[in-house]
């Protein structure tokens, strides 16, 4: 079972994403808060597998939440489901080390499918989100994209060439069992490797690292 938080102060609206997730019958949602503080608490009572925050709420909105439940329960993976799509929110959101960031206008069943994605280790960002990411890796001057591109290139000189292929993999959005059954490998030892690949690389998550892998011209 997939257990989820989820936190939006609008019950209506939480009311709407736990009738899609209760359609899964992998997916189990073990607690509900209606702020990001109330989040924070329950994630530490709880320890569910994912934490799904809005980004507007009071008391403490959902970026600083999620930072706060990524520093003291890093089991928890967190997952921002919001309408707002503003560059600096996805910057924040994914810099702070959530794993997914989804749209509410999305399909119900690209939620589902982003859960399960992120509870397998994996990182999951809404194709209109995903095409933004993109685009903002590509924007700039093609000095700036050459300098990011040499940056990525010399993060990577670290890694061993299994730890580039695997990180080449997390870049192309695998999660652990699609790179095991890949890579001829057990799940755990995937796992293994890609826990070495974030600390290597000095980074919070997979998307951090598909983003190096990217730059670093690992993946097409």
């Amino acid at each position: 079972m997939i257990r989820v938080l989820l936190a939006d102060d609008e019950a209506m609206v939480r009311a709407g994403v736990r009738a899609i997730l209760a359609s899964d019958d992998r997916i189990d949602v073990v607690a509900e808060a209606g702020d990001g503080a109330e989040a924070v608490e329950l994630v530490q009572k709880h320890r569910p597998d994912v934490a799904v925050l809005d980004i507007r709420m009071p008391r403490m909105d959902g970026l600083a939440a999620g930072a706060e439940i990524r520093r003291t329960t890093p089991d928890t993976a967190v997952v921002m489901l919001t309408t707002f799509s503003e560059d600096a929110y996805i910057a924040k959101a994914l810099g702070d080390g959530a794993s997914g960031f989804l749209l509410k206008s999305g399909d119900p069943r690209e939620l589902i499918a982003g859960l399960k994605a992120v509870a397998d280790g994996a990182a999951y960002l809404s194709p209109k989100i995903a095409h933004r990411v993109i685009a903002e890796l590509g924007a700039g001057s093609g000095g700036g994209r050459m300098a990011r591109a040499a940056e990525a290139k010399e993060q990577i000189g670290v890694l061993s060439p299994r730890e580039r292929e695997v990180l080449a993999l997390v870049g192309a959005g695998l999660s652990n069992a699609e790179i095991a059954a890949r890579l001829y490998l057990v799940e755990g030892t995937v796992k293994a490797y890609v826990s070495a690949v974030l600390t290597r690389l000095d980074v919070k998550n997979r998307v951090q690292a598909a983003i190096i892998a990217y730059e670093a011209g690992l993946v097409n």
